[in-house]
């Protein structure tokens, strides 16, 4: 029998609690890429089945390798769970047992076929239309015609979608983000494996490339970055880099991008292979044998490997396409974060600029929709005549004034930067928490102060339980946790914040924790407590 970690029973046991204290609106579960979230939703499965045996789940996911990954940790978990398969692409049509695994393609138009459901699983939930579109929301729409009671949980590790920000960002299907768990905790206890960065000394120019639907125009950028000079700079550059590394990765702009560049790789003596969408799955499958089995050195891929392939000792990415999508950035490097068997890290190199552009993937940054909505272009002042201009602007509009030229862009990467763990770790003496008021938006907050050794400088927190949004809910989360581990349970904000931080004033401090600089504030990464592990 498989025995849940402490947080992916942590993860249950929060959704439930979020059901019970929200009776409507559906939930997504933010786990990062390897945390086991199809152990789960096995056990999440296990428990609804065995608790209320007349409910019925619909596990739903957009490509038949996830659904057989899916199915396979059910089977493995819980050998005999009631479940049925319903793809087109794995020659599958089970409908009527109490859990059925499918493929959206496969069933978004099969609503009456599938009848009444209670719960609907959805992976990659990223991938589910913001508006009144689309295969998912047709489905969802026709079930909940159904069973008007159906509830929805999404599960991603990129609950943000391109050019619209977080996935609870009105309209949304989703109302609440839940996050049980964090990168750095995973990596701390050895879940995950860190990234490393290094210094690359070629960059790919993304200039006079257009945008459609908030993402580069795919033809111009391949046509863009997929030159003979670019792609023998970054080979080069990869393989003098790399070291003693054996299984290399590259995300490529376009389909003839990764055949050049994997033609580059074996003219310098590497052995590689392309995998790109029309790769037919005999092949692909040889393919991601032989690289898992060391025959293959590195594989080129166009918009194929970011999710459902896993590799463990995957110990290089090269990142060789530009993009805009947040999720898409944080995918790609999640493929290097899973433990070892040979090293400790997975070093990535960014010749596209995707962390400069979204921030290391402790804390990135998602780009909201633009439009009327969006909030006023950026602006800067001449210190002239006090005249408003655009950020772009080379000279006043009024005056004529030459603004100074902008200072160099920090387009270079050095070790860690993409972790964004540059960290300073404190012993803790003593904390004291307060209601605190913001000036900026007048909105009750609570406040904590961690005190350390004389020499230490006090490091201060702020958890927004007040706010609404993904803000709010993570921040209320977080202090449920802390106060479970301060030995303080059942902490609500039925009480007031004055009430709360009484109760917290009174318990025990954490005896260390890790904190980073996030622009004016702190963030704190790890809290550990004397009896923890």
């Amino acid at each position: 029998m498989i025995t849940l970690r402490d947080y992916q029973r942590r993860t249950i046991d929060q959704l439930y609690r979020w059901f019970a204290e929200v009776h409507e609106g559906h939930p997504c579960i933010e786990l990062p890429t390897g945390s086991g979230k199809s152990h789960i939703v096995a056990e999440l499965c296990k428990e609804a089945i065995q608790k209320w045996p007349e409910t019925r789940i619909l596990m739903l996911t957009h490509v038949k390798e996830l659904i057989e990954q899916n199915a396979n940790k059910m089977r493995q978990h819980w050998p005999e769970a009631p479940l049925g398969i319903y793809s087109a692409g794995m020659n599958q049509r089970d409908i009527g047992e109490p859990i059925t695994f499918a493929g959206i393609q496969s069933v978004r138009n099969k609503a009456d076929q599938i009848g009444h459901v209670d719960l609907v699983l959805i992976d990659e939930c990223h991938l589910v239309s913001h508006k009144q579109e689309g295969g998912y929301r047709k489905l969802l729409d026709n079930l909940t015609r159904i069973n008007p009671a159906l509830r929805v949980i999404g599960l991603t590790a990129t609950p943000y979608r391109m050019g619209h920000g977080y996935i609870t960002d009105p309209p949304a299907l989703f109302s609440a983000i839940i996050s049980p768990v964090s990168i750095e905790e995973l990596i701390h206890k050895k879940h995950l494996a860190p990234l490393r960065s290094k210094l690359t000394d070629h960059a790919l120019s993304v200039e006079g490339v257009h945008k459609r639907g908030g993402e580069y125009i795919e033809s111009e950028l391949q046509a863009a970055v997929d030159t003979e000079h670019n792609n023998v700079a970054t080979v080069d550059e990869v393989i003098k880099l790399a070291g003693d590394r054996r299984s290399w990765l590259f995300f490529c702009a376009g389909v003839q991008h990764a055949h050049n560049v994997a033609d580059a790789l074996i003219e310098r003596g590497i052995t590689a292979a392309t995998i790109v969408g029309t790769t037919p799955k005999a092949e692909r499958e040889r393919i991601v044998a032989d690289f898992k089995a060391g025959k293959i050195k590195a594989i080129t891929n166009a918009n194929v490997l970011t999710t459902g392939f896993d590799h463990p000792d995957l110990d290089l990415i090269a990142m060789l396409r530009p993009t805009l999508s947040t999720g898409l950035y944080v995918q790609m490097a999640g493929r290097g974060m899973r433990p070892k068997s040979h090293t400790d890290h997975c070093l990535v190199l960014d010749f596209a600029g995707v962390v400069q552009t979204h921030g290391p993937i402790t804390a990135v940054n998602p780009k909201k929709a633009t439009g009327k909505n969006a909030g006023q272009a950026p602006t800067k002042t001449c210190k002239s005549c006090d005249e408003l201009n655009h950020i772009s602007a080379k000279e006043c509009v009024a005056c004529g004034e030459p603004f100074p030229p902008p200072p160099p862009l920090k387009n270079r990467l050095h070790d860690d930067d993409i972790m964004g763990l540059d960290t300073t770790e404190m012993t803790v003496t003593d904390w004291q928490w307060r209601r605190h008021i913001s000036r900026a938006s007048g909105k009750e907050m609570l406040m904590v102060t961690y005190y350390g050794a004389l020499s230490d400088k006090p490091v201060n927190e702020y958890l927004t339980v007040m706010h609404d949004g993904y803000a709010g809910q993570k921040a209320r989360i977080s202090l449920i946790r802390i106060a479970s581990s301060a030995g303080v349970p059942g902490v609500t904000l039925e009480n007031t914040l004055d009430d709360v931080a009484f109760d917290l004033n009174e318990s025990r401090p954490p005896a260390l924790i890790s904190y980073r600089r996030d622009g004016k504030f702190n963030r704190i990464l790890r809290r550990e407590w004397d009896d923890q592990e």
